[in-house]
């Protein structure tokens, strides 16, 4: 047994053994793609294991991330921070080995996959920042990002759309630091891929602009010469679709679905071992020259990583300013007072605002970039100083991701990942739909994106109930870690570009109005960092009776309701609450100042009534909308579904 094999069959039984052990996991595609999993670590990816973060690494992507143990085994040989035992504790309680890969938990792990089709949309991202990057920090004499981007996909990546729609932009970007295989072993779950597929996948890249080739994927040689003519590649991604077998080597079940999704079984996976001349015991069993395999691309890597960082060191100090901007992603400690002082104080839509307060944000953070799914004009996404990002040209700020709501957003977390943009997405709200799992994703791995939705409520009125958005905000809301920052006026769109610019640990989503709202006056000697908060009294009685809530285009009109209301002798104070999520991590003590307990509460959102019902109390009044809208102006709907002044007031009144 060769090396290489050796490396190979160690990652296949330290798959099984871990499997096995946790009597749960996916060990047939872990078995098909070892030969491949080992020829890339050990002659194509550029990495380094005692500095992970390396800004100039090839990426890894397995974007099917049900294989995670072919991940988690390389990166054990190849002399990762993630050791034996760890990989003994395969899918139990605090491991760094869960049952899909997990950005932040183990060294080498670039995105966090399992829902397939996620990673190579992710990869895409990457490979887009690499183009960006290296368009602003490369030189005739320096070349600092030409990182490539390697990404393992299954028959599951491939037949999900968000895979089409964030493979079509790669082609059209021509972004040729891409190398897709495509683990063609034609098994799924239910069994062959003849139950479901009968197009051609690989022809379906080449149709988008991609180099495609197939070959056998246990076959070394054939292999290594496919990856070689796809890293040469010089104006397009490519995929290579390598036929393998799953579950390589088992007795009875290689070549089937019964592999995929459920351990060997003892006896399956001792015969396994058996019929490789593999040892039984110990489990986990790791030869020595699987690990030196390695030992060869660690040393050339090393050598690439001190040249790279010799290189670094030796940056003008001009190039080094901008190099440290974009790789610490650098915002201004004073950038709230910034855009306060800049924003224009007048009446108008939140949408038109955000997009103001985009330009001065463009100018004070050099890593902010971003568009929209096609909609730059409407969702104001569009940042004037700056180009477009075309294929072959990769220096401006601006993205155009076509009508592709999954996939950009998908693409948007890769562009964060990357560690050098912080990258917003935009879309209609009611299109927030076709984001949802990425923007899941996004907030459990902690990563900073803005999403942009305008258009947010029923007031986008004539377009009807299939654009007006109803459940959105809240089901935006549910999603954990999700900050949802919806602004009633400039000083709070300021806010809202604030803290997403600010905020390091998850993304942002800015809600912003079609329609035209007021600006709201604040007591004096008011905090500006209030607005950073989550909620705050906007206007106050001595002795209130009640407490109104409101967000958004509905903040102006509970201060309509106010006055009426105080006309009866019924005093309020009035609470904008633009972001709850920073609302309610703020200390009891402050939210009691703000909601006091025993004041009895009002809220009023145009929206699903739900979530709020927890927020009122049982004694509380929710006002909202529990239907759908209709096409009509946007007055006409206010009257309709009871969201004027009076009629606010008057629900106040009766329920008192």
């Amino acid at each position: 047994m060769d090396l290489h094999e050796q490396a190979a069959q160690t990652v296949r039984f330290l798959a099984i053994d871990a499997i096995e052990s946790a009597n749960s996991g996916h060990p047939g595609a872990v078995m098909g793609l070892a030969d491949i999993g080992v020829e890339l670590f050990a002659h194509h990816l550029r990495y380094c294991p005692e500095d992970p973060n390396w800004p100039n690494r090839d990426r890894f992507v397995l974007s099917c991330g049900h294989a995670s143990m072919l991940l988690y085994a390389l990166l054990h040989l190849a002399g990762y921070d993630l050791g034996l035992e760890e990989l003994r504790q395969f899918r139990q309680w605090g491991s760094r080995t869960s049952g899909h890969p997990e950005f932040g938990l183990a060294p080498g792990i670039e995105t966090t996959t399992g829902p397939l089709g996620q990673g190579i949309g992710n990869a895409v991202g990457m490979a887009l920042a690499a183009k960006m990057m290296g368009a602003r920090v490369n030189s005739a004499n320096q070349t600092l990002i030409d990182y490539r981007v390697f990404v393992l996909a299954s028959d599951g990546d491939l037949m999900e759309g968000i895979t089409q729609e964030a493979a079509s932009l790669a082609g059209h970007l021509g972004l040729d630091n891409l190398v897709v295989v495509y683990d063609d072993n034609r098994i799924t779950i239910d069994g062959s891929t003849d139950l479901s597929l009968s197009d051609d996948p690989v022809a379906r890249f080449q149709a988008l602009g991609w180099f495609a080739q197939r070959v056998d994927g246990h076959d070394r040689q054939a292999f290594r010469a496919a990856m070689d003519r796809a890293v040469a590649e010089s104006s397009r991604p490519s995929i290579i679709a390598a036929h393998t077998v799953i579950a390589l080597g088992a007795p009875t079940k290689q070549g089937t679905s019964a592999s995929h999704g459920a351990p060997l079984g003892r006896a399956e996976a001792e015969a396994t071992k058996r019929a490789a001349g593999w040892p039984l015991e110990p489990k986990f069993h790791v030869p020595e020259g699987a690990r030196a395999f390695f030992a060869e691309q660690r040393a050339r890597n090393r050598a690439l990583y001190d040249q790279w960082n010799e290189q670094l060191r030796g940056l003008p100090e001009e190039h080094a300013r901008l190099w440290q901007t974009h790789a610490t992603k650098q915002v201004p400690e004073d950038l709230l007072d910034r855009l306060l002082a800049s924003t224009e104080l007048k009446p108008d839509a939140t949408r038109n605002i955000a997009w103001k307060v985009l330009q001065q944000v463009a100018e004070h953070v050099p890593s902010l970039v971003g568009g929209s799914a096609d909609l730059a004009g409407s969702v104001k996404s569009q940042i004037k100083a700056s180009s477009s990002v075309l294929k072959g040209q990769y220096a401006g700020k601006n993205l155009h991701f076509g009508v592709r709501e999954h996939g950009m957003a998908a693409i948007a977390s890769g562009l964060s990942l990357s560690g050098f943009f912080i990258p917003f997405a935009g879309t209609f709200l009611i299109f927030s739909d076709y984001m949802r799992p990425t923007l899941r994703l996004a907030a459990l791995m902690k990563i900073q994106t803005a999403y942009l939705f305008s258009h947010d409520s029923v007031f986008v009125g004539e377009d009807g109930p299939t654009h007006q958005p109803i459940e959105q905000l809240s089901s935006l809301r549910l999603i954990p870690n999700l900050d949802v920052f919806r602004p009633a006026d400039p000083a709070e769109t300021a806010a809202a570009w604030t803290h997403a610019l600010t905020r390091r640990d998850g993304p942002t989503a800015i809600i912003t109005t079609r329609q035209t709202l007021p600006v709201l006056t604040r007591p004096d000697g008011f905090d500006p960092n209030e607005l950073l908060a989550g909620a705050y009294v906007v206007a106050d009685s001595p002795k209130p009776d009640l407490v109104l809530v409101a967000t958004g285009s509905e903040v102006g009109l509970a201060l309509e309701a106010r006055a009426l209301l105080a006309q009866h002798g019924i005093q309020s104070r009035l609470v904008s609450a633009p972001c709850w999520e920073a609302f309610e991590r703020q200390p009891a003590e402050r939210r009691a100042r703000v909601l006091p307990p025993g004041l009895r509460r009002v809220t009023l959102e145009a929206g699903v009534s739900g979530l709020w019902r927890g927020i009122a109390g049982s004694d509380g009044l929710v006002i909202g909308i529990d239907d759908y809208g209709s096409s009509a102006p946007a007055e006409r709907l206010a009257q309709e579904l009871g969201l004027t002044g009076a009629q606010v007031a008057e629900k106040v009144r009766a329920w008192l």
